[in-house]
Order: structure tokens, then C-alpha cells, then sequence
């Protein structure tokens, strides 16, 4: 994995962090390839649950690296997408851990996350059309989704950075952080999470994001065929043993 991206486990979490502070963790070719073989760990191992998406020196990500773009570098990679994520994202949780700016591509990346923690300082926008650009990374196709559809517009159209507490007041971050507390917060969050079954978890998500697309006709059949399988694993004779028993259930991932 390159050096633009790194990798740390705690427990059944697999943080993943920007490397780049240097270009406010502006995503080349070397991020994008780095998230998504960072993606690929994570949907790969039974022993991982959860991840953490953050970015290194105090901020999360300023979005595309412009100057690499101009040159030839390709920040996307095929089969996930701008930053290695935003066309298809891990099928287990991920949590966006935000300092200082989650900006153009950078927000992208965060609205490609289930969650996002912030810190209270931290600045969100889509400046694309300031640039002569549009957020086509996932942000416009997103962002109604999360907020209300007038405010989406809002934040869209000018282009404006706005700040964390705001954007936590529309339901867009799950929670705030002092500021360098971020990832930990995030941590704690993804901890949390962790404590489930994975299989249960990576199927609550697939129903959930997939499930805006369904109608009424098909929803219970297709939530069916995902949950299914979770009944009859291993880990689901393991959680209520373990209930029965008085433990902490021992999850396997199968």
C-alpha cells in the first residue's frame, strides 16, 4: 500500500489515513489507489467490521490534487471510482473522521462514508462551480439525500465552506469533537459498532443504502435474500449462546 495512504487496526477497526498534509491530503492518484486498496483489506478479512476514514496534519481532504490532474495524474480508479471510494465504497461501515477541511472532492469522500464525526472547527463545501467544475465525484447525487433538498441547493450552488455545527444541526455529521479529537471520537463510535456481529452489520448497511431504490412490490424479497444468510450463519447461534450464558459474544464472521 503506498505511503500516500496508511493503515492501522484496533481490534475489529481499520483505520485509514490520508497521508498527504503536506497538499491538505489532496487526493493523486497514489490516495485514490491507496483508499481503495485500503477498501479492499477491509471487505476482504472477517476479522475487521468497521472503518475509520481520516486524513493526516489537521485536515481531512481539500479535495482532487488540481496540479497532478493538469499533469496526467488519474485520481481514479476503476471499479471504485474518484478516491478510490466515491462509485462504490466499502460494503462494511465506514466512518469519515473530519479535522479542518472536508472541501470539493474531500467532502465527496466524507458523503461516501455512513457516518461522519467532526471537529467543531471543522468546514465542509462544494466549490466546484467557483473552479467551473461540478462536484461529480458523488456530491450532488449525495448530498440531497442527507440534508434537506433546498439546503443541498444552497450549499451546492454557492460553493461556500459551512461549518461543522451547522452541518451537524442538519443531520449531516453524526457527532462533534473538540478539535484534535476527531479520530478518537471516531474510534470510539467505530468501537462501539464493533461490538455487533460483522455480518449482521454489513447486511444492515446493504438494506439500508440499497433500499432507497426499491419499490413496495420488491423491498421485503430483496431485504430478504440479504438478511437471510445472517439467520442461519454461525454467528447468529453464537449471539444468543452467548446471551443465554451471561458472555461477550465471540464473533467469526461467518
Amino acid at each position: 500500500m503506498s505511503e500516500a495512504v496508511l493503515t492501522e487496526e484496533d481490534g475489529a477497526v481499520l483505520v485509514i489515513t490520508i497521508n498527504r498534509p503536506e497538499a491538505r491530503n489532496a487526493v493523486n492518484g497514489d490516495v485514490a489507489r491507496g483508499i481503495a486498496a485500503a477498501l479492499d483489506e477491509l471487505d476482504s478479512r472477517k476479522d475487521l467490521s468497521i472503518g475509520v476514514l481520516t486524513g493526516a496534519g489537521g485536515t481531512f481532504c481539500a479535495g482532487m490534487d488540481l496540479k497532478g490532474f493538469l499533469t496526467g495524474d488519474n485520481p481514479i480508479v476503476e471499479g471504485r471510482g474518484f478516491a478510490g471510494i466515491v462509485e462504490r465504497p466499502s460494503a462494511k461501515p465506514l466512518i469519515a473522521a473530519i479535522e479542518g477541511y472536508a472541501l470539493a472532492g474531500g467532502c465527496e469522500v466524507a458523503l461516501s462514508c455512513d457516518m461522519i464525526v467532526a471537529a467543531r472547527d471543522a468546514q465542509f463545501g462544494l466549490p466546484e462551480p467557483k473552479r467551473g467544475l461540478v462536484a461529480a465525484g458523488g456530491g450532488l447525487l449525495r448530498l440531497p439525500q442527507r440534508i434537506p433538498f433546498h439546503i443541498a441547493m444552497e450549499i451546492a450552488l454557492t460553493g461556500d465552506k459551512y461549518p461543522a455545527d451547522r452541518m451537524a444541526e442538519l443531520g449531516f455529521v453524526n457527532r462533534l469533537a473538540e478539535p484534535g479529537q476527531a479520530l478518537a471520537a471516531a474510534k470510539e463510535l467505530a468501537l462501539k459498532v464493533a461490538e455487533n456481529a460483522p455480518l449482521a452489520l454489513a447486511a444492515t448497511k446493504k438494506v439500508i443504502v440499497e433500499s432507497a431504490d426499491w419499490d413496495s412490490t420488491e423491498a421485503w424479497k430483496k431485504q430478504n435474500e440479504i438478511t437471510l444468510p445472517v439467520f442461519t450463519s454461525k454467528d447468529a447461534q453464537e449471539g444468543p449462546a452467548a446471551f443465554a450464558e451471561k458472555r461477550k459474544p465471540v464473533w467469526k464472521g461467518e
